[in-house]
């Protein structure tokens, strides 16, 4: 490696640190729904509310972002360590003020907006250090987001089982620093160019142009399951241990029942048989932060093989294999062992494709609507999370957690029906080189 490219390097992992950091704050609500159910007494919809919360304000904040070109008006790295450093407030102003439900989906709202200064700049920053390598790049980001947004789960496995507080204080920090190092190694790189303005007409051509419908259809497919596996699968695990019962757990009274209920807060503080007071929830966040955090993981293996395979075969192979997870990991719901073993290839396939999208949509369009064309597919796949994320609760309630998952499988099989098609089109020539 050259010296340039080892210096282009050093900037590129610097800054993918200061984007995990500052994701952490994501899921950072999320990974203490059980304590805070319990102690506001919220259905399965409320507790929903704390992630899609998120969504709402990073669809909200990534148009005013675009709209008034705030990564043209301001220094990236700037914008960056702004957002990280907002959203780290208004997260821990939660605890601060001791914030009720309400106040909380409002702070966690702000908290999504903030986001959306972090990932999709940090995304045009990568942009500006890479180009036949880029989709290594923009997976090396969405890795670092991917362990990012896993993080509260990890620390609430070693501090935030009994108490919610300190897990959204821990995150808070880790945010600041994220932002702090952001602004510090952020510099844009020599491909740097500037971002056409969003402009509203040009939105339905990510639908009514077949190449970009075809795209942005994959990722539509990706989203309706990537945010409902995030957000649900530490209660998936959580249930699956209690019904384990004999299999190497000992539940408490009533865990049995538990298995089967939407309600997050009901299966909490559960031990293993002579555990030491290491709980089920314990064990549940330390599998749930493992089965997200290897996605890292597979948005570098992604991105490496989008390069030099093509976009849509990647994104292909990912989908078949994260769509089998969600209809098969029922099947091993009362084995602790087999059914980690699955949710850790499923959270390794079910976000390595996500970069990939947005790679092929900025390949598929013209240089005067990408921008505009980037920020529609991102807008309209954190607004379909709400509908998936939303939906697993009521599947539950129907058909308990053990095949709940199952309906996530309809994302990925419309993505890679799209993704075939779009691979079979003249078009497929403009995506990763001419590889497709």
């Amino acid at each position: 490696m050259t010296g340039d490219g080892a210096a282009k390097w050093r900037v590129l992992s610097a800054l993918a640190v200061a984007e995990l950091l500052a994701m952490s704050l994501w899921f950072s609500a999320t990974a203490v729904a059980p304590a805070l159910s319990a102690e506001w007494r919220l259905t399965p919809g409320g507790a929903a509310w704390l992630t899609m919360s998120v969504q709402l304000g990073f669809v909200a904040g990534a148009v005013l972002s675009a709209l008034f070109n705030v990564p043209d008006l301001w220094e990236p790295r700037k914008v960056v360590a702004a957002g990280a450093l907002a959203g780290a407030t208004l997260n821990a102003a939660i605890p601060v003020f001791e914030a009720g439900f309400p106040a909380t989906v409002a702070l966690r709202f702000g908290t999504g907006m903030a986001l959306a200064a972090v990932y999709p700049v940090g995304m045009k920053i990568i942009a500006t250090w890479t180009r036949e390598d880029r989709g290594l790049g923009i997976g090396l980001l969405v890795g670092a987001l991917t362990v990012g947004s896993a993080s509260p789960h990890l620390v609430k496995a070693f501090g935030g089982i009994a108490t919610w507080e300190p897990v959204l204080y821990t995150v808070s920090g880790l945010a600041a620093a994220g932002g702090l190092l952001a602004w510090r190694v952020g510099a844009l790189g020599p491909y740097r160019a500037p971002i056409p303005k969003f402009q509203w007409r040009h939105m339905g051509k990510a639908l009514r142009l077949r190449p970009l419908r075809l795209a942005n259809l994959g990722y539509l497919g990706h989203m309706w399951e990537l945010y409902a596996m995030w957000t649900w699968i530490p209660v998936f695990l959580l249930a699956a241990y209690a019904a384990a019962g004999g299999a190497g757990v000992a539940t408490a009274a009533g865990a049995a029942e538990a298995a089967g209920a939407a309600d997050p807060s009901a299966m909490s503080h559960t031990p293993f048989a002579g555990g030491g007071g290491f709980g089920l929830e314990a064990a549940a966040a330390i599998a749930a932060f493992a089965a997200i955090a290897i996605g890292g993981a597979g948005s570098l293996a992604a991105g490496w093989l989008a390069d030099r395979w093509g976009r849509t075969r990647t994104t292909m192979a990912s989908m078949i294999v994260s769509g089998g997870c969600a209809l098969g990991i029922g099947l091993f719901f009362q084995s602790p062992l087999a059914v980690t073993v699955v949710a850790l290839i499923w959270g390794f396939a079910v976000v390595a494709d996500s970069a990939q999208f947005s790679s092929s949509v900025s390949e598929l369009s013209d240089p005067e609507y990408m921008g505009t064309q980037l920020t529609t597919q991102t807008s309209m796949g954190f607004l379909l999370t709400l509908v998936s994320i939303r939906l697993i609760p009521l599947v539950v309630d129907w058909i308990g957690w053990r095949w709940a998952f199952t309906v996530l499988a309809i994302g990925p099989a419309l993505g890679t029906w799209a993704m075939w098609r779009l691979l079979r089109s003249p078009e497929a020539e403009q995506l990763a080189g001419g590889r497709g």
